[in-house]
């Protein structure tokens, strides 16, 4: 089982019905909290509560917490990048699903040829 981990920015295409990411909705995948909670404020702010809260229902069973160790190691991994600017919630989608064997689904450039990375372009 190929278990893929989705990252604030697929989940935005997800729910944009973009049909470059619909196809991850049907596979077997995680988010953390975290992951969520960014993706309810960019859809707060872009297309109101009501679509954030239908979103964060919809993901909920398949959203996971982040242990401290992942956490601590994410911080580590975006200072030792800082030069490209990675958002911290990013790096901790990131290093979770390093950490857990999984692929990293995003769109966002900075991950492109990262290892375990799953890239779609928009």
């Amino acid at each position: 089982m190929d278990v893929k981990f989705l990252d604030t920015y697929a989940l935005v295409e997800i729910s944009k019905s973009n049909p470059r990411f619909n196809y991850l909705f049907e596979s077997d995948f995680v988010v953390l909290d975290l992951t969520l909670a960014e993706l309810y404020t960019v859809l707060l702010r872009e297309s109101g509560k009501d679509l954030a809260d239908l979103w964060c229902k919809k993901l909920e069973n398949f959203s996971t917490s982040a242990s401290l160790p992942i956490l601590i190691k994410a911080v580590n991994y975006r200072y030792e990048n800082k030069k490209q600017n990675l958002s911290f919630f990013d790096c901790v989608g990131y290093i979770f699903a390093k950490e857990n064997g999984m692929n990293f689904v995003t769109g966002d450039k900075e991950f492109k040829d990262k290892e375990g990375v799953e890239f779609i372009k928009k």
